[in-house]
């Protein structure tokens, strides 16, 4: 689930209402892309005729029945259709996305993991069986999870060694490090990765980390650059382009020999990191109604990215290879060359940028194949509209940056503890993605069954998210992924720590979801799009230092847990702190950010609401019912990543039309 939003429609229906001539039951998002995802319809209708019956007794008080309603795109959608033949092609479509941007983040995993049981070459004993080696020449290891020493062996003459029958070491044998590379006992990684082809073990044990990490460099880098592509080109532009990014530098991923040509490829393929799915996730949750917007949103992560994650351990296991892995994976991101054909560009970014001529050829294409037809009155009415809106974007000249966010008390304190709790359940998140490895069990079965937690998180966020709130639960949640964290570090290593980190997984993943949100809706509209942007990328700062987290279990197998579970216990306490958003509506102005949410006390829950006053204070931001024969309506804002890294420009331009036009209906009504 979502944040939840009034939008502009929603502050002007006491005065529009009245004498709309289209029975329209959707909320309006603005036409220049803040990627808004008006998903969820609250089904309650107690009291909604009492409260119709004020607020059109109000509008006619002020004067304003006959003020019209703006007609934005949502408008067309009901008569398109808003889950027809069309929009199923395109949720279907976005099958491959998912299964590319799962292939983009989990599949170095596989190509770097080392063999648990390694030890160091020796040539003149290729003779003996592997049994014979080690006990010859291999220093063995008490106190530790292994037998022998992963890094050291005797120095000795061998050859006169072998003539004189020995099987065991001479005490006297000096140790030295390994001089002739490494051996492998592949019975739980049965192939060959790049880390075991080019030996990063023992001193060089750092480098499958410090790879990940250049990933993650290239993912900032990417969202950058491809959200300024998708404002200035499109959104279809930057889809095909972070895809190919994606194939050619996995691809080349298959002939790296060395280290910083490893690290080169990942880089450029952290680039389409996660680009490559949101840019189609946005498209089509544009065009899909308000109703269908939940399970559209919801369940192509909870069903495709959850089945791509899934199956990608047994991909790697069936190509058996880690250089055909890295081609198998990255190959079908050529697929996205098609995407022009098959996919239509956003609406809405076309209207931002005059093209509203062809935002109606697409809007034709949903007639064509839905077997609908939109009126040419409401055609009309959206063209005028849209120029209008253009217009005002051109003559507000008001500029806000980021650095606002931190120029007042309240404000600064939200921003602060936006940044370090969504860098908390990145590193949490991530670190339990990549932690699988030291949990004692097969690698590639335990990475199903956590990949698979996403499933039920996904589902069960959707039915409790608007109603328990988001501040207890991304509390709980994140108290709970930790706890578990740190009782798995309790217990022996294999079944019963492996099924703890699992639990603790399964809890982070409905943090992650909320944590996603939780920013939009507590940031004002006016610098939302570049606060998200911030904490976003803040958020792949702690991602990147995961992969060090995880390394840690080199020197202890559960340090990772225990900083994971220390972590996840305090990042969820820190959520208390914030302001809850369920049922309000999002702040504006940067004056509404300040006094969101004071009204509220510490111990406030949604599920033992507190006795309010009928009338309404200014400072709280409260939902309305809807009116005659409407049933409330709210709207969820699409996840911030994913609304700042596709378009940061275009959100704000966005933002500041929906400020002015608020402002401008304000005004009128002191007026009258």
């Amino acid at each position: 689930m979502a944040p939840q939003e009034r939008t502009s429609c929603c502050e002007q229906e006491d005065d529009s209402r009245q004498n709309a001539g289209i029975d329209n039951n959707l909320s309006n998002i603005d036409l220049s892309g803040t990627f808004l995802n008006k998903a969820f319809t609250h089904d309650s209708t107690d009291n909604t005729s009492n409260t119709t019956n004020k607020i059109s007794d109000s509008a006619n008080n002020n004067g304003n029945a006959n003020v019209k309603k703006p007609t934005d795109f949502d408008d067309l959608l009901p008569y398109v259709g808003e889950f027809g033949l069309y929009q199923k092609m395109l949720f279907l479509l976005m099958i491959p996305f998912a299964f590319f941007v799962a292939f983009v983040y989990f599949s170095q995993i596989f190509m770097t993991i080392v063999p648990e049981q390694h030890w160091c070459w020796v040539p003149e004993l290729a003779n003996l069986t592997v049994e014979e080696r080690r006990a010859l020449a291999i220093p063995p290891k008490s106190g530790g999870p292994y037998s022998h020493d992963r890094c050291r062996m005797y120095s000795a003459d061998w050859a006169a060694a072998l003539a004189q029958g020995r099987t065991t070491p001479d005490d006297e044998w000096p140790t030295i490090p390994c001089a002739h590379g490494w051996e492998y006992n592949k019975s739980d990684v049965p192939y060959d990765t790049i880390a075991s082809e080019l030996d990063w073990v023992c001193e060089k044990d750092n480098l499958p980390a410090t790879a990940q990490a250049i990933f993650f460099c290239g993912a900032i880098v990417g969202g950058l650059v491809f959200g300024w592509i998708a404002d200035k080109y499109g959104r279809i532009p930057a889809l095909v382009g972070t895809n190919l990014i994606g194939f050619t530098a996995g691809v080349g991923t298959a002939f790296c020999s060395t280290f910083w040509s490893f690290a080169l490829c990942r880089f450029l393929v952290g680039l389409a990191f996660d680009n490559c799915f949101t840019m189609m996730y946005i498209l089509v949750l544009e065009y899909v109604g308000p109703k269908w917007r939940t399970f559209v949103a919801n369940m192509s992560i909870a069903l495709f990215f959850t089945l791509a994650a899934s199956l990608l351990p047994w991909i790697a296991l069936l190509a058996d290879d880690w250089r055909l892995f890295a081609a198998v994976t990255s190959a079908p991101f050529i697929l996205a060359l098609a995407t022009p054909w098959v996919v239509p560009e956003s609406a809405r970014w076309l209207v931002s940028q005059g093209k509203i001529d062809k935002a109606l050829i697409i809007m034709k294409k949903f007639e064509r194949i839905n077997k609908t037809k939109i009126p040419d009155k409401v055609l009309n009415e959206f063209t005028e509209s849209s120029l209008k809106t253009i217009k005002e974007s051109e003559a507000e000249s008001r500029s806000y940056s980021v650095l606002d966010l931190f120029k007042t008390p309240r404000l600064r304190k939200n921003a602060i503890l936006l940044i370090i709790i969504w860098m908390a359940i990145s590193l949490v998140f991530d670190g339990h993605v990549r932690n699988v490895g030291s949990l004692g069990l097969d690698i590639f079965l335990t990475f199903t069954i956590a990949s698979a937690t996403e499933l039920p998180a996904d589902t069960f966020l959707t039915a409790v998210l608007d109603r328990w709130g988001r501040r207890w639960l991304a509390c709980g949640s994140m108290v709970i992924s930790g706890i578990f964290s740190l009782l798995a570090t309790a217990v022996p290593v294999g079944g019963p720590s492996a099924s703890l980190a699992i639990m603790g997984r399964f809890a982070v993943n409905i943090s992650y979801n909320i944590g996603l949100q939780y920013a939009a809706e507590l940031l004002p509209t006016v610098v939302r799009a570049q606060g998200v942007a911030l904490i976003h990328i803040m958020g792949y700062v702690a991602s990147i230092v995961a992969p060090f987290v995880v390394y840690l279990a080199n020197i202890s197998q559960d340090l990772p847990l225990l900083i994971l579970g220390v972590l996840g216990v305090m990042g969820g306490l820190l959520c208390l702190f914030l302001p809850e958003t369920m049922d309000t509506e999002m702040p504006q102005t940067l004056q509404d950010g300040e006094n969101f949410g004071k009204d509220q006390k510490f111990w406030d829950n949604p599920c033992f609401s507190r006795k309010t006053v009928d009338n309404e204070s200014p400072e709280r931001y409260t939902k309305r019912a809807s009116v005659a024969h409407e049933e409330p309506q709210f709207v969820r804002a699409l996840p911030s990543a994913i609304s700042s890294r596709a378009s940061i420009r275009a959100s704000v331009r966005a933002s500041a039309r929906g400020s002015l036009r608020k402002r401008e209906v304000s005004r009128k009504r002191e007026v009258v």
